[in-house]
């Protein structure tokens, strides 16, 4: 299938702002060609002064992060099937950050501000042995999904408030914050709070850098939460994990983002404003997308003995929005069992993808590998490949989402 292509241009060399160019690429109808594989292959065979970067190519490093189709999103994560056929692809480098070329940006502004919030653990007491922390105590599950940072500066770029408010820390910076200020070992939580809070009332909650974090943080979740830090908790004390630890179910659980911050940071405010004798309103329950049945492709497309890659498209429930999501199912089918794997890695959520020749799943991140029941040969997944429910009707195979 030929896509046609506009990336944005620019040359430090030559005056003005920048520019489009248009290219267009065959590309194929498999669903594990990414964004990042298109600018690499425009780079080699039709364009090589095409600047971008890149490093790890499995959304860890947070090197190729950039806007595509008016979106940010890291290149190497993004599938070209995830965007319509027939629509054209558009990609231009990310917004509040000076351009150095093409779709490479100059990061010292973002880690200038993330310096600013002292994003560094400072020891309450000296100690001559590492501190011993269990994954599921209180507070290492207060802040799990905060700490999974890569620094990429998508929410950054998502963030209108970086451009009206110069010396706004950003999303990244006090979501950093946050994890320490919830840290009971730090010795820094005066001056760090002090740092933060300025910051934390720039935000005017508008959720852009919740939609479009690459590894499903919430950022506006960590503001509000040193907010009422702020409000109900003198500076020598750190950060109660009760009231967070109240939601974390809710947030483990695969909702819509801008549904469960809204009611978690509602269900704060009412407490708060309550102690202060305001009342106030509690924000929209948390609610799970209703289940629905997807087509994925017809059963005489796939042949027993094979494992067949398939995308589906449906739609989902983005807080007000409804949003057009496009993923990958591996579909693996013998003589006897019809079996439909999710295609995220349990690991890192990286898409995994079947290789023929060794017949195993295959991930890249860290080694990951899966026999065709979907258990873990190699690498460190915690657990085996998801599946999906599925029937058959009128010979379509559809598999339950939601």
């Amino acid at each position: 299938m030929r896509r046609n292509i506009r990336v944005f241009r620019y040359d430090p060399r030559q005056a003005g702002s920048g520019h489009f160019d248009r290219y267009s690429l065959e590309v194929g109808a498999e669903t594990t060609t990414t964004i990042l594989d298109v600018l690499l292959r425009l780079q080699q065979e039709q364009d090589p002064t095409l600047a971008f970067r890149f490093a790890c190519r499995v959304n860890m490093c947070g090197s190729c992060g950039m806007v595509i189709n008016g979106k940010e999103a890291l290149a190497c994560k993004t599938n070209v099937s995830e965007i319509p056929a027939g629509g054209e692809i558009t990609i231009r480098p990310l917004n509040h950050f000076p351009v150095i070329k093409d779709l490479v940006v100059d990061m010292a502004p973002f880690f200038e501000k993330y310096e600013s919030v002292l994003p560094f653990f400072e020891p309450k007491r000296e100690g001559t042995e590492p501190a011993q922390i269990r994954p599921d105590s209180r507070e290492r599950l207060a802040i799990a999904g905060a700490t999974e940072c890569i620094a990429c500066g998508c929410c950054v770029s998502s963030c209108t408030m970086a451009y009206y408010h110069e010396g706004y820390a950003g999303p990244a910076a006090l979501n950093r914050a946050f994890t320490l200020l919830a840290d009971s070992r730090d010795g820094l939580f005066a001056e760090r709070l002090d740092r933060a809070l300025l910051s934390c009332y720039d935000c005017r909650t508008e959720f852009n850098c919740t939609e479009v974090c690459p590894k499903g943080i919430s950022p506006t979740r960590a503001i509000k939460y040193i907010q009422r830090l702020a409000l109900t908790h003198p500076a020598e004390e750190s950060l109660p994990v009760s009231p967070v630890e109240e939601v974390m179910e809710q947030i483990r659980q695969p909702l819509d983002r801008r549904a469960w911050v809204a009611g978690a940071l509602g269900a704060g405010a009412a407490a708060v404003l309550g102690a202060l004798g305001i009342g106030a309103v509690a924000g929209p329950a948390l609610s799970k997308t209703p289940k629905q049945w997807v087509p994925v492709a017809p059963l005489d497309n796939l042949r027993a003995g094979d494992v067949t890659t398939a995308p589906i498209h449906y739609d989902i429930q983005r807080g007000i929005y409804t949003q057009r999501v496009s993923v990958p199912v591996l579909v693996s089918r013998t003589a006897s069992e019809l079996i439909c794997f999710n295609a995220t890695c349990p690991h890192l959520g990286c898409t995994v993808r079947w290789d023929g020749h060794s017949s195993r799943f295959r991930c890249a991140c860290h080694g990951g590998n899966f026999d065709r029941d979907g258990e873990v040969l190699a690498g460190p997944p915690p657990r085996p490949l998801d599946r999906y429910v599925y029937k058959v009707d009128s010979g379509q195979l559809l598999v339950e989402v939601g």
